[in-house]
């Protein structure tokens, strides 16, 4: 999958890389050619955009062959991206991010090179709090425009707070998952298996989800 990014979008996105990325990202993919219809294109999507910063680099890592690196990641299926900065931040997509979550993609990757969120303070303050494990999962398509807004929204208290971890999963490559968790639209967002809400919803109303997956673990919505 050669060219996934337009041209025309190329040179924006250098400058705007150039201008936010600070400190290092690694981009981690786990793929498995055979029965992985996205791996190939995931693959080469994260090496087109890494091309554009000297700050990105990619690691691949064949989920089959090298099943001890997915395990140390967490990584339990194909596509998947490990959002590396100078630390692990606990943030995964899983499936090929594109569409509308290539926005996304490139929010993870400015959060975890600034090694910080854009947040409100009192966020910040709230999420210093969470000392429970703390497990977001936000089931996603990539036609979806509402998406975006809350995957990142998970990235970035994933970024904030090293309790939280995020995975982006794009329901229509994992089925059997959007099964298991009832996903009958999108996005939905389960927080340690128990607390769970559709739709998008502003920074202060995530954050309550969290806090409450975090104080009553169980709760049961």
């Amino acid at each position: 999958m050669l060219g996934v990014i337009p041209e025309a979008h190329k040179r924006h996105l250098m400058d705007e890389l150039a201008q936010k990325l600070l400190a290092p990202v690694r981009l981690v993919v786990f793929t498995q050619e055979f029965e992985c219809p996205y791996c190939v294109q995931t693959r080469s999507l994260v090496e087109e955009l890494a091309g554009l910063s000297d700050k990105i680099s990619v690691e691949v890592y064949d989920f089959v062959a090298n099943a001890d690196k997915a395990k140390a990641y967490g990584v339990d299926k194909v596509p998947a991206v490990a959002i590396m900065g100078v630390k692990d931040y606990g943030l995964r997509f899983y499936g090929l991010p594109y569409g509308y979550e290539f926005a996304t993609l490139l929010e993870g990757i400015v959060s975890v090179s600034q090694g910080k969120a854009d947040l409100s303070e009192e966020t910040r303050v709230r999420l210093k709090g969470v000392k429970a494990p703390v497990h977001i999962q936000v089931f996603v398509t990539l036609t979806c425009p509402y998406c975006p807004s809350v995957a990142s929204l998970a990235f970035k208290f994933a970024v904030e707070s090293d309790m939280v971890r995020a995975d982006v999963i794009d329901v229509s490559e994992f089925p059997h998952i959007g099964h298991k968790y009832g996903v009958m639209g999108v996005p939905k967002t389960v927080i340690n298996e128990k607390v769970e809400f559709l739709g998008a919803v502003p920074e202060d109303v995530f954050l309550e989800h969290v806090l409450l997956a975090a104080r009553r673990p169980e709760y049961v919505l």
